[in-house]
């Protein structure tokens, strides 16, 4: 008796047993070996792609950093170009996908219509729909165009793919907030637009702060999509990068992989810091 009084004892809520604590780090482990592997490849001294490397040096930043200040003249086109295009790209779907989400999360949450459950649905569409075949399906839709558009098109599909993310937490926030607040700032004399824009949108801060960053290192880090809507001028730093494997794999490819993932580690980092883990729905 006094055993099973133990046993039970042992495992209290929020315990894990020690198959629980093998597995998450096993899952965990999974989860980062393709990150570890791109940075000790990053650091390979050899001029093959033997993995583990037979030895190690900078020799892979240095060109990388060569490439940048100095780009090939057989280049189409240099990194430089690409990560300005990429920043400003990314820039304009965190600015657009906002401008749409906020109005989008209120209504949703506060408003009764009808169709408001299709809407809900066709919000998160992005998120389920095959990759290949949106960007398939802008292609034709842009290509149908009377007029040409070149970033124009890659910053409307990136605000497609990230408008899910910001209305999620947008409206993760106004659910937070109460209708009395409003009522409040009505009964002293706002309107309804001042009471929203002054009242409601700044308590809805921490969420349009997370879908704002989330949107950022969505559209930065996009390929699939961007692949069938780049052209040989406008390429964003991933479709630059795969540029790079096509004939052959230039090791470099590695080094600039960790500069992504390093600048979406301060990224996240700092998304937590401004709103910490609450505040962000993926």
């Amino acid at each position: 008796m006094s055993s099973m009084i133990k046993k039970r004892q042992s495992l209290l809520p929020g315990d894990t047993g020690k198959f629980a604590g093998i597995l998450s780090g096993f899952i965990l482990l999974l989860a980062v070996l393709p990150i570890l592997t791109m940075i000790v490849m990053s650091f390979s001294g050899a001029s093959n792609l033997d993995f583990p490397p037979s030895s190690y040096s900078l020799q892979w930043y240095k060109a990388a950093w060569h490439t940048f200040v100095s780009p090939d003249a057989s280049d189409v086109l240099s990194l430089g170009k690409a990560m300005s295009t990429s920043l400003m790209v990314a820039c304009l779907t965190m600015i657009f996908a906002t401008i749409i989400a906020v109005p989008a999360a209120y209504a949703l949450t506060r408003c009764e219509f009808r169709g408001k459950a299709v809407a809900l649905q066709l919000m998160s569409l992005p998120l389920v729909f095959p990759m290949v075949v949106l960007g398939l399906a802008l292609l034709l839709v842009f290509d149908s165009l009377p007029f040409q558009i070149t970033t124009s098109r890659l910053v409307i599909a990136h605000v497609i793919l990230a408008l899910p993310f910001v209305v999620k937490n947008c409206t993760a926030a106004m659910l937070s907030i109460g209708s009395e607040v409003e009522e409040a700032a009505q009964m002293l004399g706002a309107s309804p637009l001042r009471a929203i824009v002054d009242v409601v949108v700044p308590m809805m801060k921490s969420g349009i702060l997370a879908g704002m960053l989330l949107a950022f290192i969505v559209s930065f880090n996009e390929f699939t999509v961007t692949y069938f809507l780049y052209t040989i001028d406008v390429m964003t730093v991933p479709i630059w990068m795969y540029s790079r494997t096509v004939s052959s794999l230039d090791p470099t490819v590695f080094s600039f992989a960790v500069l992504i993932v390093l600048i979406d580690f301060v990224l996240i980092w700092a998304l937590e810091k401004l709103v910490g883990e609450g505040g962000v729905s993926f």
